[in-house]
């Protein structure tokens, strides 16, 4: 079953300060306007070519036309934040490689030696990398307003992090988010760095779908059986000792979450604020959007998915937030990689939407709507 605006129902919350805060986030977060869509999915059935000949990229711009209140879309300066975190629960022989590594790469971030980073700069997205909870700081990336903690605690053991910390990190997702429409941004992409986050993830989406750990855990970057066999009893015990409750998604998010996915739920969240299109990448992305979603229902209509990726919760969690991903190229990658990778051929929709001739400019008679 996918999460519908029912959602809001079910939910409990504590009287609590984030409480007052999400309330009023569910207030000022609206659905997108429909009569611009309708304007732009007329303007698509008027241009000189087959009708729906683009598919799911004409539902995109359509979809982007409601989302920025006009059907004079505008794309032209794209933002990739990758929130950059570390995960106690690497402890448990998870992952292949060390903490260390998730400073290293949001080192190379800056340096432009990274794999979104080669195919932002093909792509023009502009990659922002944010320090929300990593175990060191990294010179120019790491910055005090945005470091929400040194990493999560061991989530097999104890809360990956409190309460206050995983709404921390949702704030500053959306103040990153509110900051790039600042200056200028017209749609965001989200991106995440961290080691044992896979794991957080699969924690994430079994107890909020209420499925089997073995069924939404995979290998990661690349364990071998045994290790996808620890993944997987980490996950079992950290749902046990924490006890999670599914109707209430920042008590997940606190126990058995990181804060790179609270920070791109935040960001998320700050899109669909700021009437902005987001473009998830893979699992981790949606797994962030499945909180999102659970925490302010019409989020769901700022979304765009970019890609299946081979992590098998991903499946499961585009048919619970009922998108529609374009890719399907096996990517397995993060760093908003995949979001990357949608940013061509969503130029190349735009530019036939605006410069298309009409089949009244060139005098064809237009096709006619099969019923």
């Amino acid at each position: 079953m996918g999460i519908g605006n029912n959602w809001r129902e079910k939910a409990k919350y504590r009287g609590s300060e984030e409480n007052m805060e999400l309330t009023e986030l569910q207030k000022q977060i609206t659905e997108p306007d429909r009569e611009c869509e309708a304007r732009a999915e007329k303007h698509w059935m008027q241009l000189a070519k087959p009708l729906s000949g683009l598919g799911k990229f004409e539902t995109m711009v359509t979809q982007i036309a409601g989302i920025q209140r006009t059907e004079q879309i505008r794309l032209h300066k794209k933002a990739l934040l990758v929130f950059c975190a570390d995960n106690g629960v690497v402890e448990e022989g998870v992952t292949q490689t060390g903490q260390d590594v998730t400073a290293v790469v949001a080192g190379n971030f800056l340096k432009g030696e990274t794999t979104a980073c080669k195919m932002a700069q093909i792509a023009g997205v502009d990659l922002f990398p944010i320090d929300i909870g990593m175990i060191r700081d990294v010179e120019g990336v790491s910055r005090p307003e945005d470091k929400v903690a040194y990493g999560t605690k061991n989530m097999a053991k104890e809360p990956a992090m409190t309460r206050k910390e995983a709404w921390n990190a949702i704030e500053t997702g959306i103040r990153k988010a509110k900051e790039r429409k600042a200056e200028g941004y017209q749609i965001l992409l989200t991106g995440e760095m961290g080691i044992g986050n896979t794991t957080a993830a699969s924690a994430i989406t079994a107890v909020m779908l209420n499925r089997p750990v073995e069924q939404v855990t995979g290998r990661g970057a690349g364990l071998t059986g045994e290790g996808v066999r620890r993944k997987v009893q980490a996950i079992q015990r950290a749902v046990e000792i924490n006890q999670p409750d599914r109707r209430e998604p920042l008590d997940v998010l606190a126990k058995v979450g990181s804060l790179d996915i609270a920070g791109m739920c935040g960001a998320m969240l700050g899109a669909a604020l700021m009437q902005m299109p987001v473009v998830l990448d893979g699992a981790l992305s949606m797994t962030a959007a499945l909180l999102a979603v659970a925490l302010v229902p019409a989020c769901r209509s700022y979304l765009i998915a970019s890609h299946v990726s081979k992590e098998p919760s991903c499946q499961l969690l585009k048919e619970s937030l009922y998108l529609d991903p374009v890719l399907n190229a096996d990517m397995n990658l993060g760093e908003g990689t995949g979001a990357v990778a949608l940013m061509p051929l969503l130029d190349m929709a735009a530019k036939v939407y605006f410069e298309m001739p009409t089949f009244e400019g060139i005098e064809i008679k237009p096709y006619e709507v099969l019923k």
